[in-house]
């Protein structure tokens, strides 16, 4: 049955492969569940019905993934947009976080309309194949620039902005914190370099373990003000789930009376410009990674992976969280050989699982997880040699496409410092013919939510 659904052997995988995929994404996206109740509660809402209505949303959009699509890309509420959520919507414009769901609704139903118009597809076909190059490589420098933060390898800087850490000051915090990540990540190194399946879930777990040594020991000391929490779980499960009724069905609750019309349009437009770039970077990348785009870039079932992600969306503003979309931690499963969607319907479980074992999958620290991230940067970054270097017209965008990823600490923001600089160069150079009419349109949209937003 299997076999017939997913079509493992012509994927070239195998159950076991799947599993092990699924589980590790999973591993890699599961901070998520810690992440996103500390960023959305900022908005008032109730931190557990945060937490139920996370693992809800990622299970149904990864499920949509897995049945429309068949392919390993998992979903869940997206960095970023949550803080826009929080911070801007909530914070600085005042709007109460019913609306904010509703503007989160709201687009989710334009994304299903846009997905099935083909509107979505057409975009990531008009982007050149060596520009998808250069999001990928992009990708892999953000998600390793990610994993370097959450390792406490990289820290902020007052001089240089970022630098890395005094493993001495504060030893037994940041200190040891970084040091195990280190450590965690010669692990997967080298179990990758003997070929040893499942490295990145073995490298976590390994990482996890040494951390809760070293807290029995006394080298790592918990420090809740600076974010250093117990690494041993104080409970394995709970079957509380009353507290999903504060958030379930409440962006419908929201007093639009409220609110300023114009406001309103800004605030779905900046939400659903983040999130169509945000997917379709990360689409390209992981899709990429996993050798699935064909010889014209083009991804054989975008359709149906849009419409999953559209549906995720809305879905997720309906159980209380903000916008859903594909993770870029997928990518850690491509890497272990997950090839189907027979791993996203592992990771969807383990999302649904993990409502009632959340005590335990939130203890797992960042610096544990970060390792996984970091080597995924690597393996990701191998596709800058796909892009010819000899044609700089092509390369040049990708080049600044690729480096503004971490710099701007942003997929979408990427995507539109490539977009921009490939149309504007080619013009200039005289090989305006060659641009797919879509991509003005693109750089005169990104230009202008530069002015306006």
């Amino acid at each position: 049955m299997l076999e017939k659904m997913f079509k493992l052997k012509e994927n070239n995988t195998d159950v076991k492969t799947e599993v092990i995929g699924g589980l590790t994404t999973f591993m890699t996206m599961a901070y998520i569940l810690a992440v996103n109740p500390s960023i959305l509660s900022a908005s008032g809402m109730d931190a557990n019905a945060i937490v139920m209505a996370t693992a809800l949303a990622a299970f149904i959009g990864t499920l949509c993934m897995a049945l429309l699509a068949n392919y390993p890309f998992a979903l869940a509420p997206g960095l970023g947009l949550n803080a826009y959520f929080a911070y801007t919507v909530c914070g600085t414009m005042g709007y109460d976080w019913k609306i904010a769901l509703m503007a989160v609704f709201a687009e989710g139903i334009i994304f299903i309309v846009l997905s099935l118009t083909n509107v979505r597809e057409a975009i990531f076909n008009a982007i050149p194949m060596q520009l998808k190059k250069g999001v990928s490589v992009g990708i892999g420098l953000f998600v390793a620039f990610i994993g370097l933060q959450n390792g406490h390898i990289v820290v902020n800087s007052d001089s240089t902005l970022v630098t890395v850490v005094n493993f001495t000051e504060n030893f037994h915090t940041v200190g040891i914190a970084a040091l195990l990540c280190v450590i965690g990540l010669i692990i997967i190194a080298v179990l990758h370099i003997k070929n040893v399946k499942g490295s990145f879930l073995i490298g976590i777990f390994a990482t996890w373990i040494l951390g809760i040594i070293c807290q029995l020991t006394g080298i790592y000391t918990v420090d809740v003000d600076a974010g250093f929490y117990s690494l041993i779980p104080t409970q394995w499960v709970s079957f509380d789930f009353s507290s999903l009724g504060e958030t379930f069905g409440q962006c419908f609750q929201a007093d639009m009376g409220r609110v300023n019309a114009l406001d309103f349009v800004v605030i779905i437009f900046a939400f659903l410009f983040v999130d169509m770039f945000d997917t379709i970077g990360t689409l390209i990348g992981v899709a990429n990674k996993a050798d699935m785009l064909d010889e014209n870039g083009k991804l054989e079932r975008i359709k149906p992976a849009l419409l999953a992600d559209a549906i995720a969306t809305s879905a997720g503003a309906i159980l209380g969280t903000s916008t859903t979309t594909t993770f870029v931690e997928s990518s850690s499963g491509v890497s272990e050989g997950a090839r189907t969607g027979l791993a996203s319907v592992v990771t969807g479980f383990l999302f649904l699982l993990a409502i009632i074992f959340a005590p335990v999958f939130t203890t797992i620290p960042g610096f544990a997880t970060a390792p996984a991230l970091i080597f995924v940067g690597f393996l990701m970054v191998s596709a800058v040699v796909d892009i010819d270097f000899n044609d700089p017209a092509e390369s040049i965008p990708a080049y600044l496409c690729m480096i503004a990823m971490p710099l701007l600490y942003s997929i979408s923001e990427g995507i539109a410092v490539g977009v921009i600089s490939y149309v504007v160069i080619n013009i200039v150079v005289g090989k305006a013919k060659k641009i797919h009419p879509l991509m003005y349109i693109l750089a005169v949209l990104f230009v202008l939510k530069y002015i306006f937003l």
